[in-house]
């Protein structure tokens, strides 16, 4: 690809989680919230979970970034370059990121550069809102995929 090129899936963005789980749905608002933006190169899929038929999708990416709400103590959104599993060994119907990127990478030979975007939550019971802390989690983890985008030299 030469400079200055943006190919037609430069990144792709993966948000999931669980929508009727209050902050579990950070990942879809954020996906959706990219997708609605109509960044020339840039895919937005929203995802109930991570699925090994997903590992088709990585394959025209230059770079994906997955995103996940997380209950954890930081409260900070922080986004995590991460690699291939040692192993593409899937067991259940849902997979960790490394893991699908794994998957990809023994069924199609390749696997794109990666990152996990994790938004800090707050309530992960049954409901469709997002907590005040989530909700600013979305806007900045939002802020930081332009950011990216922004930065990075084609």
């Amino acid at each position: 690809m030469k400079p200055g090129t943006i190919t037609e899936t430069t990144l792709l963005v993966i948000g999931y989680g669980n929508t009727l789980r209050s902050d579990d749905a950070a990942g879809p608002h954020v996906a959706e919230q990219i997708g609605a933006l109509g960044i020339p190169g840039i895919r937005a899929l929203v995802c109930p979970q991570l699925a090994p038929e997903l590992a088709a999708e990585l394959v025209d990416a230059l770079s994906v970034v997955f995103v996940d709400a997380t209950a954890d103590t930081t409260h900070e959104v922080e986004l995590v370059p991460i690699a291939p599993a040692e192993s593409s060994r899937v067991t259940t119907h849902t997979i960790s990121p490394p893991t699908l990127l794994a998957l990809a990478q023994e069924l199609y030979g390749a696997a794109p550069a990666a990152w996990l975007l994790k938004v800090p939550a707050a309530n992960l019971d049954h409901g469709e809102g997002l907590s005040e802390l989530t909700q600013r989690g979305v806007e900045t983890a939002v802020g930081k995929i332009q950011t990216l985008v922004a930065e990075w030299t084609f």
